[in-house]
């Protein structure tokens, strides 16, 4: 406890045994810190002004090991854990969040989908290419009319003898174009209706690949106001054939699909939120060390260090909830809905409020993309909406505790 309190003391945090279990993950966070620094860092500002999603580079993830972070070795994966997951996630979005983006809708939302609820020989055929970064995957539950409501999807599957017929559209997709040529990803996970019981709709997920009769990106999003690093897209369903094979599970699994599979999701755009609060962090501490007013260092006025105390507290609060999460989960159970909304509840807002502060504490070199901060505080907001809105965690949570009280 001496050693870690010496550290955090010295602003050395990623060092902490809590947060590095084990020096496989120790390893790890040495690894993705030293290719950020190298490789990411350099092209962020560039890649977010004009809007690009940095393809070559992504595929660098896939020679690290990190594209199938949480995939067994058998399906070419690294093996390793959602703490694993956690540590890729905080220490990419440190530089750069949008491309960090593509990351988590590839890596989380497709791979791991396809890893924790695919069959042996949609794993076997789809894992390894995924995993080495020669195929590109998302993930498509949303549509223009429905967020959160999945049960009021459009998106429908019908049956036709040897294939499923899939009609609809899927709205703000991470990943859905890899370009500004409209190429559509290799791979979407794709949710639908494919019939009702009990008056309640059915929903199937279905693995729809490049080249697939009636597979189409509509429309690249432009003028997103952060994560522009990575592409977002409407992507179109028009009589789209899908062999029966590309059918995950039976129909109906969904519902348990999305439980498994949005809980990791939850807690790695968490982990994203740790990133942009550490980044801004540092920025802050050493801009207020630098930069004098009225004969003294910045961080000598109590306005200032209120701004850089609180981030401190409240970034460290976080970070040790989600580690804890982390630590904790399971990828193939259900049920840790709980604690993984938590997570992104907290550490949504407290990313978006760190970034917040480092922009007031920079002043106008805070407004400027220069400094970074700019960009993270644009960035930090997405994390509010994706993956689940604030308000759908509040009532997840609510519900859960409720539930709790009667078991």
């Amino acid at each position: 406890m001496e050693n870690e309190t010496n550290q955090a003391s010295k602003g050395d945090w990623r060092q902490m045994d809590l947060f590095n279990p084990s020096e496989e993950h120790r390893m790890l966070r040495e690894m993705v810190a030293e290719f950020v620094a190298g490789e990411v860092e350099p092209q962020a500002l560039e890649q977010d002004s004009k809007e690009l999603f940095n393809l070559p580079l992504f595929r660098r993830l896939g020679e690290l090991g990190l594209l199938g972070v949480t995939v067994s070795e058998e399906y070419g994966g690294s093996a390793m854990d959602a703490l694993a997951a956690v540590i890729a996630h905080e220490e990419l979005s440190a530089s750069d969040p949008g491309f960090c983006l593509a990351y988590l809708a590839h890596a989380m939302l497709c791979v791991n989908n396809i890893y924790v609820n695919g069959s042996e020989e949609q794993k076997k055929r789809l894992l390894p290419g995924l995993c080495e970064g020669r195929l590109v995957g998302c993930m498509a539950m949303s549509e223009p009319h429905v967020g959160t409501d999945v049960l009021g999807m459009k998106t429908v599957a019908v049956r036709q003898g040897d294939k499923y017929i899939l009609n609809g559209r899927k709205m703000w997709i991470t990943n859905g174009t890899l370009d500004e040529n409209n190429t559509p990803a290799d791979l979407v996970l794709v949710y639908a209706k494919s019939g009702e019981q009990k008056g309640r709709p059915q929903i199937s997920t279905f693995l729809v690949e490049k080249g697939f009769k009636g597979y189409s990106v509509g429309q690249k999003i432009k003028d997103k106001t952060g994560m522009r690093a990575s592409n977002t897209a409407e992507l179109v369903f028009e009589d789209c054939e899908v062999p029966l094979a590309n059918l995950v599970g039976q129909e109906g699994d969904s519902l348990e699909h999305m439980m498994r599979n949005l809980e990791i999701e939850r807690l790695t755009l968490a982990a994203m939120s740790l990133g942009i609060a550490r980044r801004s962090l540092e920025v802050m501490n050493r801009y207020a060390q630098e930069r004098e007013a009225f004969g003294q260092p910045l961080n000598r006025f109590g306005q200032i260090q209120k701004y850089i105390a609180d981030s401190y507290a409240e970034y460290m609060a976080a970070r040790t909830y989600v580690y804890d999460t982390a630590r904790r989960m399971d990828i193939f159970k259900a049920g840790q809905r709980l604690d993984s909304d938590g997570v992104k509840l907290v550490a949504s807002t407290m990313g978006k409020n760190v970034a917040d502060r480092a922009m007031q504490v920079l002043g106008g070199y805070g407004y400027v993309g220069e400094y970074v901060v700019e960009r993270l505080w644009r960035d930090a907001k997405l994390l509010e909406i994706g993956g689940g809105t604030l308000e759908a965690h509040q009532k997840n949570i609510t519900r859960d505790l409720a539930r709790a009280l009667k078991s």
